[in-house]
């Protein structure tokens, strides 16, 4: 455990320090030491590349061991922090959740508000914000700086699900900070007023999600940092990007007929 609380408190210095994180989403060990010798500071595990990458599907269709075979490995091939998608806790109790995690060696985990085990249900507000203060007081319980990235697909369900969904999204985001999530991380975000209005909301690093070569909707690297993003993740989209690139690259070598 001591080298998992060594990275964990790591990890939340590095959340705590104002400078900008870009951690990229990896799926094995390859991507994860292809990310580390890049010179990153930290991973997070995408449940969705994972799961394409052993065949399974996501949304908390893989069976929790399986992944959580996965961190492990991630977690023991390299030398940095790492953070691991839960979705939104694979219908486990927080503690035990947490317990697991730790285990694995992850030292942070994004937890969303969309419980896909139950139909897709979205928690309330409050009822979210309860679950991550569950495991802050597991991660607090076993002595660890465990980095809570607080999710909410307010913004992303749009306004078939929520009058106002960026509205929503604030709301949820100051629940979870109050609720000890160390970053949030309010998926769907796509323009600079939606970037500005959600990180002006809390005090935590605010996570968007940006693709390795074409970056994000409010704009670069540079422009969300001005924006005071300080926590910038791929999702699925480099794995795509890679899966893309490589089978355009290597068409001349398959058969034309």
């Amino acid at each position: 455990m001591s080298r998992t609380a060594d990275r964990a408190t790591t990890f939340a210095e590095q959340h705590g320090s104002g400078e900008v994180l870009v951690l990229p989403t990896v799926w094995d060990t390859w991507s994860a030491q292809a990310a580390v010798q890049a010179g990153f500071r930290g991973l997070t595990v995408g449940s969705h590349p994972v799961a394409d990458a052993i065949g399974s599907a996501d949304g908390e269709s893989m069976d929790f061991s399986d992944y959580l075979t996965v961190v492990s490995r991630i977690a023991r091939s390299v030398d940095v922090p790492v953070s691991a998608d839960v979705e939104s806790g694979y219908g486990l109790p927080a503690k035990e959740l947490i317990e697991r995690l730790l285990a694995a060696g992850a030292v942070g985990a994004n937890i969303e508000d969309v419980v896909h085990s139950e139909g897709k249900r979205v928690r309330e507000r409050q009822e979210h914000a309860d679950y991550i203060a569950s495991a802050r007081s597991a991660a607090d319980g076993a002595g660890v700086p465990f980095v809570l990235n607080g999710r909410t697909d307010a913004v992303k369900l749009g306004t078939d699900v929520f009058p106002d969904p960026l509205a929503e999204a604030v709301e949820r985001i100051r629940l979870m900070e109050g609720a000890g999530a160390l970053a949030v991380y309010p998926v769907g975000l796509s323009s600079v007023e939606q970037v500005t209005a959600l990180v002006d909301a809390v005090s935590v690093p605010v996570n968007v999600t940006a693709h390795p070569v074409d970056g994000h909707g409010a704009g670069s690297l540079a422009e969300l940092t001005d924006l005071g993003v300080r926590r910038i993740t791929f999702g699925p989209l480099w794995q795509k990007w890679l899966g893309d690139v490589s089978a355009e690259a290597l068409a001349h070598w398959a058969p034309t007929s």
